[in-house]
């Protein structure tokens, strides 16, 4: 599971630089100022997820257990659903869509899952031993 968790963060590392270096570049173009900022925010997510499915990875590849079993798979589901959500919206206002409005209720789920991976983090680090 360590292996697939990692291949994963390898995967969503690189999504997450190169959607990062279109926001920065050419997205600004395309966007008011205030889309750029919600695009850049999924980014920003997505990167500090992706480090922690590195550390949960590592972790359980030492310590296996269902609690970063967990964490991992919740980490992916909160990427999915809260920075893709986040470029959703961000690409049904560059092509002036105006349907789809409830998509931004995604993104709050996927914050849910953000939380529940890093509780299931500690439960899996609380079951280290010192």
């Amino acid at each position: 599971m360590h292996k697939s968790f990692l291949v994963w963060a390898a995967v969503l590392g690189a999504l997450a630089v190169i959607l990062g270096a279109f926001g920065a570049h050419k997205l600004k173009e395309l966007v008011p100022p205030e889309t750029v900022s919600t695009f850049q925010t999924g980014v920003t997510y997505q990167f500090y997820h992706v480090f922690a499915l590195i550390a949960t990875g590592i972790l359980f590849a030492h310590v296996p257990g269902n609690q970063l079993i967990w964490a991992g798979r919740c980490f992916i589901i909160g990427i999915i659903l809260f920075s893709g959500s986040l470029y959703l919206l961000t690409m049904l206002k560059t092509t002036g869509s105006v349907g789809l409005k409830g998509i931004g209720i995604i993104t709050p789920i996927g914050g849910v899952f953000f939380i529940a991976g890093w509780i299931c983090l500690l439960a899996g680090i609380l079951k280290l031993k010192a």
